[in-house]
């Protein structure tokens, strides 16, 4: 019998969600990952392909199906949910997309996969995260709390009610045992880092980009005993860009 602890992690072929992986991978979790992907062939953690869900988030029908899969996967016990997965649609240049000229059916693509898909989750899962006194943490963004220069409207406003979400989740899940938490993730070196970050950049109190492997720390801390007496609250990682 398996008797790691198991973790479900959204979003995880690069960036955040790949550091997670190798962070919960090294400290003798088994990670379960979703993605509308198949299993990236360059993965460098053990049993990865046999722990691999490909299912498409913005597809709610596909998310809730999915669970099921999920559930025939681990033995009645999660111990950490991570909603990770995200998507920011940008213009034909590269540019960011407001409120004006986003195009109505990318709302709903974008909500979809940024918010709607951690409660579908959490809730189609809640009986195995009660069972393992587990938690759940959302990944939101800086730019759930101010206009970004670069994040576009749609995804934004996801992340501000992905932020809320955390709060009413905590709220309902805290008397079933499952601590519901956020991370807001600032600059951190990813692939989807857009052109004129280092002006960002320059003006941070602590003057350089996060690194995944540190905000995978911080969702280890929400996921572990450490942060045992912590609940409905939402971390800023982000060298103090809030402040």
């Amino acid at each position: 019998m398996d008797d790691r602890k198991v973790m479900l992690l959204t979003g995880a072929s690069r960036g955040i969600g790949h550091a997670t992986v190798k962070r919960f991978a090294a400290e003798g979790w088994r990670v379960i990952t979703c993605s509308r992907h198949a299993f990236p062939e360059r993965c460098p953690w053990g049993g990865g392909r046999e722990d691999h869900i490909q299912v498409d988030l913005a597809d709610p029908n596909q998310t809730i199906r999915a669970i099921e899969e999920i559930r025939s996967r681990i033995d009645g016990r999660l111990h950490a949910l991570v909603n990770n997965a995200g998507i920011s649609p940008k213009g034909p240049n590269g540019e960011r997309l407001n409120t004006l000229d986003t195009d109505l059916r990318a709302w709903g693509q974008v909500f979809h996969i940024n918010f709607f898909a951690s409660i579908v989750l959490a809730r189609g899962l809640v009986e195995e995260l009660s069972a393992a006194q587990g938690a759940v943490v959302n990944v939101t963004s800086i730019a759930g709390s101010r206009v970004h220069p670069f994040a576009g409207a749609a995804y934004s406003t996801s992340k501000a009610a992905l932020k809320a979400l955390t709060r009413e989740m905590a709220h309902d899940f805290g008397p079933l045992g499952v601590r519901v938490n956020a991370i807001a993730p600032g600059e951190i070196e990813t692939s989807i880092l857009s052109p004129g970050t280092e002006k960002i950049v320059e003006a941070l109190p602590l003057r350089r980009l996060g690194q995944p492997s540190e905000v995978a720390d911080v969702i280890w801390f929400l996921c572990s005993d450490a942060s045992s007496y912590v609940t409905g609250t939402e971390i800023e990682v982000n060298a103090g860009q809030h402040v």
